[in-house]
């Protein structure tokens, strides 16, 4: 998710979950090429394992972007073709791809050469009126023939023409048996699912139809959610881990950040949500909110927030 999924969140993220397959926000392959590769694509090694995507619709850069990730340390690399945004559209990156599949097979075919990390795609199940299941199918037929072999489907189709990202997010209704029936129709094929996936529970009652599960804003919004993601859907024995351990455990990042010249606001804004509807929290958010932008802004006034929780919220956090 472009301005979410940065390397502070993907950390955080994994401080809650040790399975849980991370992505990147989606970098465009010319960027990759040409512009500042460690800031774009560095990352800790704390946060394997991880997936890079990128946007792109020519298959040498693609190739030349994918080489570049690859040498970075990527544990996958995956390319939208369902980001429904106008500026990405005029770049013939993300969701418009889909009316074009040999073209994006192509794209496969030459990400998949130029490096032995699996490449994978995400989309979604359709665009403005091409949205029947025979459009989905014929798409996936020539990502199954470029070699491909997972998909992560967004069960919602993108309206290209009228809509707001925002709204293709909420608009289109969620037709998860689409990717059921893809799953049945290409057994071979890992098939992963995403849209509109807000608890555990719900998640799990899809598994068997589809391969995995893909979780955006649900995740972003509410970081906890991940807590019980190890163990209910991965099977890891042992406890969840702790709120409070987490939230301590990401003080000694955001010092080595800071150290590197890096804005507390930029580390802080990803840790606001992490005690969501835990008593103390709005005074906790507040401090954040009324302090990490602060041009003297330290490491500090995190240990600050997290003290404001006060003792009765640590022992919600730990229970």
């Amino acid at each position: 998710m472009m301005a979410y999924t940065t390397r502070d969140f993907r950390y955080l993220a994994r401080l809650i979950t040790r399975r849980t397959l991370l992505y990147t926000e989606m970098v465009v392959a010319p960027a990759v090429i040409h512009g500042d590769r460690e800031k774009l694509l560095g990352f800790d090694a704390a946060e394997h394992p991880l997936a890079v995507q990128l946007g792109g619709s020519d298959p040498e850069q693609l190739a030349e972007a994918a080489r570049v990730c690859a040498d970075f340390g990527y544990d996958e690399i995956n390319l939208n073709v369902g980001c429904p945004s106008d500026r990405v559209q005029q770049g013939k990156i993300g969701a418009v791809l889909m009316a074009e599949p040999e073209q994006v097979a192509r794209c496969v075919e030459a990400m998949a050469a130029a490096t032995s990390v699996p490449v994978t795609v995400k989309t979604r199940i359709g665009i403005d009126d091409q949205d029947d299941y025979a459009f989905l199918h014929r798409f996936v037929r020539h990502m199954d023939a470029a070699g491909c072999r997972s998909l992560t489907i967004h069960a919602r189709k993108a309206i290209l023409d009228g809509l707001s990202p925002k709204e293709n997010r909420d608009i289109p209704p969620l037709i998860y048996e689409r990717a059921y029936a893809i799953k049945q129709d290409f057994p071979h094929l890992e098939i992963i699912l995403n849209g509109g996936l807000k608890d555990i529970d719900g998640m799990l009652a899809h598994l068997g139809q589809v391969d995995g599960l893909m979780v955006g804003r649900e995740a972003y919004m509410n970081p906890w959610f991940l807590a019980d993601v190890d163990t209910r859907v991965f099977g890891e024995p042992g406890p969840a881990p702790e709120r409070m351990a987490v939230a301590e455990a990401f003080l000694p990042y955001l010092e080595r950040r800071y150290a590197a010249g890096v804005h507390p606001k930029h580390v802080l804004r990803h840790a606001l949500n992490l005690f969501q509807a835990v008593p103390g929290a709005r005074a906790y958010r507040r401090h954040l909110s009324e302090n990490a932008h602060k041009a003297d802004a330290t490491p500090r006034v995190y240990e600050e927030a997290l003290a404001l929780l006060g003792e009765r919220a640590l022992g919600y956090a730990a229970s």
